[in-house]
């Protein structure tokens, strides 16, 4: 059966009069006010304002009226912010160089992504709002690109990003050292809610620790084991339980440091910290000779192999140096953004008089699914916290093309098949039928080119690929469904003197 058949019924050819039965009617009746909904709650989502001053006022209303005092209030809807790229939002956008001189050939796509790792918890501890730091290879080149969005003090996190990452091992503090630290710069309230339980995990740790840079660590003391001398790590499997671990490999000197740490703390926690905050608190279980040790427990696969790469960062020292910097102000790309929206409201506009003139009725449904597509596809940009560029919008606006591209191929089959003297129902079927291979050929062709794009190309490229995609997918679905429900719902023989505005 053909993918088209499984969406469409197809009439089968009628030369008379041809009324769609009660029954169908009906089905299609639901399915266009479905369709409506979900447009409308689309554009509340795109633009909950709208939504809110209505509800406002509605409830401001209800609450003069006695009767319907006691009825609750209508509620507010719920706000997404869309995600600006740097070019719309201004940021700055950096290019580092990573020197692998030291690193074995074998480890250097383990190497890049922890120190990507690495830099991407550093900009989140910096305060950056979702920052964009991806690996990049060219030729014999490796490279970091790092994207902030909004931030404002570049020359402060340009010294931080640059800096080689720093691992070390800490052993457990005394409780009097503990609860020193802890009085220093916090009440006696605070004291007793917190001590017993963030020593125990690392995501509060890292809380408080950012939280008080001043008061230093009251929960673990340095050992002297760093980074150097911690040969590698690695992701492996238990042989008796096939739980996934962490093997580490300490070099001579490091698992000489290693064993009197283990042997001092057996039954104690070891935490690792990466560059000032913990990475992994394990239990020491027994005296640890010869320098492999392992890190077990209830992790998943994706865990592990997270872990491994940050302690690999800060065992295989990876500098890297910055060779590009471009900033862009926020005015510059708030003028880039009203440019841009401008340029899509033109666009539009020229393609609904297009539609509208030239196929009349049918133009003017083809226009409101085309206000549908772009209604949807806002909203999956919130819902799925897509960043939104200049290269992602003209992304945007070539899929809005597409999407027209498909309603013409439809609409002049519908044309050739009235020619024939068939009804509008039998016409429009047939018109969708016939239509459907040269829409699926052309928009899987361009969705290629989009995901060719989206896994080989840059930054950039990538948002443009990206929106490509989604666009092409959510064109075909306003084109074949939305745009076909509309026009089958009116879908009775038309009075001749009407006929034209139908053709």
């Amino acid at each position: 059966m053909k993918i088209f058949d499984l969406f469409f019924k197809r009439e089968a050819p009628s030369r008379g009069a041809s009324f769609v039965k009660k029954g169908k009617t009906s089905k299609i009746f639901w399915i266009v006010l479905a369709i409506i909904l979900l447009i409308f709650f689309a554009a509340f989502l795109d633009y909950p304002r709208a939504w809110n001053k209505s509800a406002d006022w509605l409830n401001a209303k209800k609450n003069e009226v006695g009767f319907l005092q006691s009825l609750p209030n209508l509620p507010q809807f719920f706000n997404v912010q869309f995600r600006l790229g740097l070019d719309l939002q201004g940021g700055t956008h950096l290019i580092y160089e990573a020197d692998l001189a030291q690193v074995a050939s074998e480890n250097i796509n383990d190497a890049m992504q922890g120190v990507r790792d690495v830099i991407e918890r550093r900009v989140n501890a910096f305060g950056i709002a979702e920052p964009l730091v991806q690996v990049e290879a060219v030729g014999d080149h490796h490279r970091l690109i790092v994207e902030l969005a909004g931030i404002s003090d570049v020359n402060q996190a340009i010294q931080m990003i640059g800096e080689t990452p720093f691992l070390e091992f800490k052993e457990e503090t005394m409780t009097a050292e503990r609860d020193q630290i802890l009085a220093s710069g916090l009440d006696q309230a605070t004291i007793d809610q917190i001590k017993d339980v963030i020593c125990l995990n690392p995501e509060m740790l890292i809380t408080f620790l950012r939280g008080y840079p001043g008061l230093g660590d009251p929960c673990y003391k340095s050992t002297g084991l760093n980074g150097r001398y911690l040969s590698g790590a690695q992701v492996n499997y238990d042989q008796t339980t096939y739980r996934p671990l962490v093997a580490l490999q300490f070099n001579d000197d490091g698992a000489k440091i290693f064993e009197d740490i283990t042997r001092r703390n057996v039954s104690k926690k070891v935490a690792i910290y990466l560059d000032g905050e913990p990475i992994s608190i394990p239990t020491v279980q027994d005296v640890i000779t010869g320098g492999k040790a392992q890190i077990t427990g209830t992790f998943t696969d994706q865990e592990v192999k997270t872990l491994a790469q940050r302690l690999n960062a800060g065992a295989l020292p990876v500098p890297i140096e910055l060779i590009s910097q471009q900033t862009v102000g926020p005015s510059l790309g708030q003028k880039s953004l009203d440019q841009s929206l401008k340029a899509g409201f033109f666009g539009f506009l020229a393609i609904v008089l297009f539609l509208i003139i030239f196929y009349r009725i049918p133009g003017f449904f083809a226009s409101f699914s085309l206000i549908g597509y772009i209604v949807l596809l806002l909203a999956i940009f919130k819902v799925f916290h897509i960043t939104l560029t200049l290269a992602g919008i003209a992304g945007f606006i070539l899929s809005m093309g597409m999407a027209v591209d498909a309603n013409v191929l439809i609409f002049s089959r519908i044309r050739e098949e009235l020619k024939q003297g068939r009804t509008y129902l039998s016409s429009l079927n047939e018109g969708f039928k016939r239509a459907w291979p040269s829409i699926r050929d052309g928009n899987f062709t361009t969705i290629l080119v989009g995901l060719i794009l989206l896994f080989l190309g840059t930054s950039f490229v990538k948002g443009f690929g990206l929106i490509l995609v989604i666009g092409n997918l959510v064109g075909m679905f306003s084109a074949i469904f939305i745009t076909y429900y509309l026009l089958k719902i009116f879908s009775k023989d038309k009075s001749p003197r009407w006929a034209r505005f139908w053709q």
